[in-house]
C-alpha cells in the first residue's frame, strides 16, 4: 500500500522498519521536529526521522498539522492509508480525512483501558496482569475508535516502563503488518464504553517514593517510572533515585532501613518492605547495591524521605 507514516520515539521507529521490510510504499514520513537531547543537549532528530533519513523517506518535522500548509504534503504524498505510531501531535479532522482509506493508530494498550498519553506506564503501575497493542481505526476523540486488531501480552513482575515498551514495540511492529494485509477482511470493534480508563501524562512529581505505601504498590512506581522520571526519595537531604527493587519481608517506621539482605538495604514500607537493589546520587551512575553501599552506607536505622536525616 501506498502509505504515510506518522511517528516519533523508537517505539514508532520499529514500525516504521517493518512497514518498509514489508514492501509498502512509504510515501511520506511525519516526525516531531527535532530537539535537545543527550548531556551536550545537542538537537537531534527523533529516532524515526533518522530511520526515515536512513531509508532515503521524504520526511516532514511539522511544529502543528493545524495550518493549511503544514497539511499540504500529506495531501500531496496521494497516499491509501496512514499509520500513526506515538507521533505526539494532534490529527484535525482535516487531515484524518486525507488519506481514502483514513487513520490507523498502533495504541500500547488493550483498548478501550489506558486511552491517553502514558498506558504502558500506567498498566504497570495499576498491577494490571496484562497488557498488549491495539491497532485502531483513527477518529478525532482520544483513542477512541474501533479496533481492527489487537495482540496480548504478560505483564512480569521484574518488566520496567522500558522493556514492557521495547516488547510491545516489537509486537505492535508486527501487528500493524499483519493488519494491513488483512485489511479487507477485518471487522472494526467499537469500544466498550464501560471498560474506559485513561493513562494520563506522566509528571515528573510522581517519581516521589512515599514509603507509607505498600511495599507491592511502591516497587509498581518504580518499575513504571523507568526510565522517566525516575522513583525518587531522599538520603541524608540529598536525592536519591531508585531503580530496582525487590519486595521482601519486614516491618518498620516506613521509610527506615531494617536491616541489610543480600547486601541490599531494606527499607520499611507501610505494609511489607523494600530491598534496595539499583541505586543513583546526583552526578553519579546507577549502582548496584552493594558497590552503592560502599560510598555511602545505609546502616539500620537509616531514614530515607523527605525528613530523612541519612542516619548514622
Amino acid at each position: 500500500m501506498r502509505l504515510v507514516f506518522a511517528g516519533t520515539p523508537p517505539f514508532a521507529a520499529r514500525a516504521l522498519s517493518a512497514l518498509h521490510e514489508a514492501g509498502h510504499d512509504i510515501a511520506l514520513v511525519l516526525s516531531q521536529p527535532d530537539r535537545p537531547s543527550g548531556r551536550g543537549l545537542k538537537t537531534r532528530p527523533s529516532a524515526v526521522a533518522e530511520l526515515a533519513a536512513g531509508l532515503g523517506l521524504a520526511i516532514a518535522k511539522p511544529v502543528s498539522l493545524k495550518l493549511p500548509e503544514s497539511r499540504a504534503p500529506i495531501e500531496a504524498a496521494n497516499a491509501e492509508l496512514m499509520v500513526v505510531a506515538a507521533y505526539g501531535l494532534i490529527l484535525p479532522k482535516s487531515v484524518l480525512a486525507i488519506p481514502r482509506l483514513g487513520c490507523l493508530n498502533i495504541h500500547a494498550s488493550l483498548l478501550p483501558r489506558w486511552r491517553g498519553a502514558a498506558p504502558i506506564q500506567r498498566a504497570i503501575q495499576a498491577g494490571d496482569a496484562e497488557t498488549g497493542v491495539a491497532i485502531m481505526v483513527m477518529e478525532a476523540g482520544l483513542d477512541t475508535g474501533p479496533v481492527l486488531l489487537e495482540r496480548r501480552v504478560v505483564i512480569g513482575s521484574t518488566d520496567t516502563a522500558a522493556t514492557l515498551t521495547d516488547t510491545l514495540a516489537g509486537l505492535g511492529a508486527v501487528a500493524i503488518v499483519e493488519a494491513l494485509a488483512r485489511l479487507p477482511t477485518l471487522a472494526p470493534r467499537p469500544q466498550d464504553p464501560g471498560g474506559v480508563t485513561y493513562a494520563a501524562k506522566i509528571e515528573k512529581s510522581e517519581g516521589a517514593l512515599d514509603w507509607r505505601l505498600d511495599a507491592a504498590a511502591l516497587d509498581r512506581q518504580v518499575r513504571a517510572f523507568d526510565p522517566f522520571p525516575g522513583a525518587e526519595t531522599s538520603l541524608g537531604g540529598e536525592p536519591l533515585k531508585v531503580w530496582q527493587v525487590r519486595p521482601v519481608d519486614g516491618t518498620g517506621e516506613p521509610g527506615t532501613v531494617i536491616r541489610q539482605q543480600d547486601g541490599c538495604p531494606v527499607v520499611a514500607c507501610g505494609e511489607g518492605a523494600l530491598a534496595l537493589t539499583v541505586m543513583q546520587r546526583p552526578g553519579s551512575r546507577r549502582l548496584p547495591a552493594a558497590e552503592f553501599l560502599k560510598g555511602r552506607p545505609m546502616p539500620p536505622g537509616t531514614r530515607l524521605g523527605a525528613t530523612a536525616t541519612g542516619g548514622a
